[in-house]
């Protein structure tokens, strides 16, 4: 049975001491843009190069290290789609133990084949998280396995307290710490180690605002199931808190804020373009925080924690093209043009001389809205800024074919 008592700054130690030469101990970063861009100093603490591609490891391993042997030898077992999935499973091997991981039904391939490469047996059940957990939890039962939580746990929340001890130690001037939140396991663990070592740092959540349980949960005072749509940060999710997650950021997080997807994305964006790291939406979300002036920064030393860096691919693709569109760095101009021979140069030659790059360009001859004798085109052009873009809009008009710049 694991404790229920509040995890302190010795037992997170212990977690330290034995994760060594287990983990990756991870660097901190520093950003010379973004630090002048925001007007502080920010390192970036690079969870998203551990193994397995985020932090969850930490606390997975402690936790399976203080499983008393004779229960160890019948596995573990836990529910996850995501990070919390490969932690159990790279830990369980490590450890020298079997597991099973219940992932939904809608879970990627990609995502169920990285389990499976750790040496876990996937269950796929359910079409969300709460229908595999609950299924999770009949084969601990029947199978008599150590179920492992996400979050909800002392040796987990000790083991990701790790992570605000090597800050520390890194990066001792740090005043501000930003965290993505979920159920809190990361931010508890985080939050007990700094606050007990340097009690004037500030430790602040960061939530998507789709999906900010922890910051309702903490205004009310009780354990508040809250989401409001959906979140491309599927790592933080999470539709309640624990109860241990929730006493631990009661006793030490000052704050909790929310910011939106697109400004995530932007994050994700910027990490990848100007730091040359890929995260995963999650990861980004503590700097889309201070993007959004969610958070008073100015002249402070800010430890930004980005969490993990399981990207998907496919999202990531669309992320970019929209954090380039947010940006007026892709412009998609409609037109309706004669249906002649060299109408289409006469375009592109325009858009070339003022030093555009056409990325993309789809003919439609069937809309109900194009004239006979005519077709509709829409050409998606790749620009430097906003002014040149409006260069580009200036040398089209020259050509006098109606066009319309599509927001």
């Amino acid at each position: 049975m694991v404790s229920s008592v509040l995890p302190g700054i010795d037992l997170i130690r212990e977690a330290q001491e034995f994760l060594k030469g287990r983990i990756v101990r991870t660097p901190m970063v520093g950003s010379a843009t973004f630090s002048e861009q925001f007007g502080c100093r920010i390192m970036f603490k690079m969870e998203n190069m551990q193994k397995t591609g985020s932090f969850k490891i930490r606390g997975a391993l402690f936790r399976i290290s203080k499983i008393p042997r004779e229960e160890a030898g019948k596995g573990v077992v836990t529910a996850s789609a995501g990070n919390h999935a490969q932690g159990v499973a790279y830990a369980a091997r490590a450890s020298g133990i079997r597991a099973k991981i219940v992932m939904p039904e809608y879970t990627t391939p990609a995502k169920v084949s990285a389990v499976k490469g750790y040496g876990a047996e996937v269950v796929l059940y359910g079409q969300d998280y709460s229908e595999a957990r609950a299924k999770a939890g009949e084969i601990a039962a029947k199978e008599d396995m150590t179920f492992i939580e996400a979050f909800n746990d002392p040796y987990v929340i000790a083991g990701q307290g790790t992570i605000g001890l090597e800050m520390l130690q890194d990066f001792p001037e740090m005043d501000t710490v930003l965290v993505p939140v979920g159920g809190g396991g990361l931010i508890s663990g985080i939050a007990t180690a700094v606050k007990s070592l340097k009690p004037d740092v500030r430790v602040i959540g960061v939530q998507s605002e789709n999906a900010d349980s922890m910051k309702v949960s903490l205004e009310k005072g009780i354990i508040v199931e809250h989401t409001t749509g959906f979140t491309i940060a599927d790592g933080i999710a999470v539709k309640y808190p624990g109860d241990l997650t929730l006493q631990v950021c009661r006793k030490y997080v000052d704050e909790i804020v929310t910011v939106s997807d697109e400004t995530i994305a932007l994050a994700l964006f910027k990490l990848l373009e100007r730091k040359k790291t890929l995260v995963e939406p999650s990861g980004a979300a503590g700097l889309a925080a201070v993007m959004e002036g969610k958070v008073d920064v100015s002249g402070r030393n800010v430890g930004i924690v980005l969490s993990g860096g399981n990207a998907n691919l496919l999202l990531l693709s669309k992320i970019i093209y929209k954090s380039l569109e947010i940006e007026e760095r892709l412009v998609r101009i409609d037109f309706k043009i004669p249906d002649r021979p060299g109408t289409l140069w006469r375009i592109s030659n325009a858009i070339s001389s003022v030093g555009g790059n056409i990325y993309h360009a789809e003919v439609d001859n069937l809309a109900r809205d194009t004239p006979v004798g005519y077709q509709s085109v829409r050409f998606t052009v790749n620009v430097r800024d906003s002014e040149h873009a409006a260069a580009l809009v200036e040398k089209l008009k020259t050509l006098g074919f109606s066009f319309q710049v599509v927001s």
